[in-house]
């Protein structure tokens, strides 16, 4: 195991009815004047918004609003979003639905902060040292921004997807009521699982040893997926189930789970010029991206790969050939997210094989990119060609 360190401050509020005590989270964490950053219609539609405004009148903490954020969220609201904040001297951002959102109010509180442009902290050039303190209220288990450091944002201008992380932009207190995500079209809930399980496994494919028990974490956290996610496929009312897995989202990327290790997120690195382009969801576009990716490195650490196989998917441990049982669990996880209702190949996520030399170039040259991307193995550009062409 390395040495590491580990902060996660994050005030949870778990359970029925909790939005109704944001008002008081607020106040309790510093906030006089509020940003309510959401997304669509549903908010509003549903009446969260409502309950989350009345909460904050109760506290007596004036509040503007800003909707409109997208999947794959853009720069351009971002940049509104700091600009609001400015002329209205808010002084806390309360994002309010699913990891989309959360992202880009981390990225509004980070910018209102810095004076250059926030884009400088997902392109490398700058580190997020302070920000406005976030609060969120989920609506969606899938991203684990509400418990985690990071962001991901999309640049209108190249549409570059890139991500960043700092404990300054960690939420101070996250809101997380499984009813509200009952309402969920299938194919959402079955996105958000796999992104869920895409963070586990970006920390599983490891070159630490010795890391028992953070595998077994990651594999409990898998295993819990594997149970409850077709379980609310089946019933999108079972609140159990929506509440097993709204507390392995967070779980899943906290970083609890990845400490004393290195990690991979080629995967992710991958997937975010699919979404970026297509505008896929990024729980689809992992779905097709991860099977192939991990045949692709399978042989780096044919073991790694066989011992969540026999550990998670069940599969019976071939010795003499433990290639055949690491493509055995990989094959069983695709399956599993097939079931599911998720994408299989680049034709069901909208994909062109056409453009693959435009993804690799951008994932590989894009924003100040150098050539390559690293993680559990580094992959060339001639490597990440081959792997979009076992999309296709």
């Amino acid at each position: 195991m390395d040495n590491f360190t580990f902060y996660s401050p994050t005030f949870f509020v778990f359970g029925k009815d909790t939005e109704n005590e944001a008002g008081q989270y607020v106040k309790q964490f510093g906030g006089s004047k509020v940003l309510i950053h959401y997304g669509g219609q549903s908010a509003k539609k549903s009446g969260l918004l409502d309950r989350v405004g009345a909460s904050l009148d109760a506290a007596g903490i004036p509040y503007v609003s800003l909707g409109g954020v997208k999947p794959n969220p853009r720069s351009g609201l971002v940049y509104e979003g700091i600009d609001l904040c400015r002329k209205e001297g808010v002084d806390f951002v309360l994002a309010v639905g699913g990891g989309s959102v959360i992202d880009s109010a981390k990225a509004i509180a980070a910018g209102v902060q810095y004076d250059g442009d926030f884009w400088d902290f997902y392109s490398g050039k700058a580190h997020i040292a302070r920000a406005l303190p976030v609060g969120t209220v989920l609506t969606i288990a899938a991203a684990g921004s509400e418990g985690s450091p990071d962001s991901v944002i999309t640049k209108e201008e190249g549409m570059f997807k890139r991500g960043t992380g700092s404990n300054a932009i960690r939420p101070r207190f996250s809101i997380l009521n499984p009813a509200l995500t009952q309402t969920l079209p299938a194919y959402q809930s079955a996105a958000g699982i796999t992104d869920i399980m895409a963070h586990l496994y970006e920390r599983y494919l490891t070159n630490t040893k010795e890391v028992e028990v953070t595998d077994r974490m990651i594999e409990a956290l898998l295993l819990t997926m594997k149970h409850e996610g077709p379980r609310v496929i089946a019933d999108p009312n079972n609140y159990d189930a929506r509440a097993n897995i709204m507390w392995a989202g967070m779980m899943a990327h906290n970083n609890s789970c990845g400490v004393g290790r290195s990690q991979d997120w080629n995967s992710h690195n991958i997937e975010h010029e699919l979404s970026a382009l297509y505008d896929c969801a990024h729980g689809a576009g992992l779905a097709v991206t991860m099977p192939a990716v991990f045949k692709y490195v399978m042989n780096h650490d044919v073991m790694r790969f066989a011992k969540v196989a026999v550990r998670v998917w069940g599969c019976q441990m071939d010795f003499d050939h433990p290639e055949v049982t690491a493509l055995e669990g990989i094959e069983a996880f695709r399956r599993f997210l097939i079931d599911l209702g998720m994408p299989s190949n680049f034709a069901e996520l909208g994909a062109k094989e056409e453009d693959i030399p435009k993804l690799v170039e951008v994932l590989c040259h894009g924003d100040g990119r150098t050539g390559s991307i690293s993680g559990f193995v580094e992959l060339s550009e001639e490597d990440c060609t081959k792997i979009y062409q076992m999309m296709v």
